[in-house]
């Protein structure tokens, strides 16, 4: 009898993950002991998402739209396809890159989707999903410039003495810290679009982006070109990861699961395409969000 409990406690827990939970409280992680703290208890039917909607073509803000319907790209669209999956309704919630990583650890939010590269570091404090592929977003990782100064600063030693921006908390910001000079100055935003900002205007000197990201800043901004400049970039960093709880395994396991999925059905090329073309950076027949 004893054993036949546990084996009901154990799918009743799991189910509580592959479908959302009905309880009203919101996401709180469970008790600990026993395989109780695996789970986290999602909030009524939902599904909350943490996001950084300043890194097109992964997630940013479409202008012409409002509330939840107003963030899109690639890893929306992921964040929607799992909600689906899941039987959940999906509730974006935007802050900043740094902020989305606290939300994770502190239960503000299930999970954060947001075109996180994986690092050592962050697999230690984090449950990260299997990679998924997004294009050429995170293959490779560069920097961008005014356009009078392209294909000027191409190798590492040319940004001696100069002022590059990083966002915080980013893959970027450790490239910079470990690749270039030592009298570099790395300056530390919150949002890629003030970097972006202080480019133009002659407060920093370079952003240091992931690829794919570059492609939708240039493309809205002709001020702005790649430097010819390409960080080195180790194989585990080349593609994206979803940060969860650490400890959340049944929770990191559906997910798992879901992007199997999807990378089975060949989404991933059809939805950075769709993506790619709202950021301005090319075109697509048919967008699907």
């Amino acid at each position: 009898m004893k054993k036949f409990l546990a084996i009901l406690m154990a799918a009743l827990l799991l189910f509580s993950v592959t479908a959302c939970s009905s309880s009203n409280e919101p996401a709180q992680p469970a008790e600990a002991g026993g395989e109780a703290e695996e789970q986290l208890t999602l909030a009524a039917g939902k599904l909350s998402v943490a996001i950084s909607p300043d890194f097109a073509p992964m997630e940013f803000v479409d202008t012409s739209k409002s509330g939840q319907d107003q963030y899109v790209g690639f890893d929306v669209t992921l964040a929607k396809f799992i909600a689906e999956q899941m039987g959940c309704e999906l509730v974006i919630e935007p802050m900043s890159f740094d902020a989305c990583q606290a939300a994770v650890q502190t239960h503000s939010v299930d999970m954060s989707i947001s075109g996180f590269s994986y690092t050592p570091e962050r697999a230690e404090n984090f449950n990260l999903s299997d990679y998924y592929y997004a294009g050429d977003n995170e293959t490779e990782q560069t920097i961008i410039v005014l356009a009078e100064n392209a294909d000027k600063w191409t190798k590492a030693e040319d940004y001696s003495g100069k002022k590059v921006a990083a966002q915080s908390a980013s893959l970027q910001y450790n490239l910079c810290t470990s690749q270039l000079p030592s009298d570099t100055e790395i300056v530390v935003y919150a949002d890629l679009g003030t970097a972006v900002e202080a480019l133009r205007s002659g407060i920093v000197d370079a952003v240091a982006v992931a690829y794919g990201n570059g492609e939708a800043i240039i493309a809205n901004n002709s001020a702005v070109a790649m430097s010819g400049f390409e960080f080195e970039v180790s194989e585990e960093a080349e593609n994206n990861v979803i940060m969860m709880t650490k400890g959340n395994d049944a929770l990191l396991a559906k997910v798992n699961e879901i992007l199997a999925i999807a990378y089975d059905n060949g989404y991933y090329g059809e939805w950075y395409a769709e993506a790619e073309a709202l950021a301005g950076i090319d075109t697509a027949e048919e967008v699907s969000y």
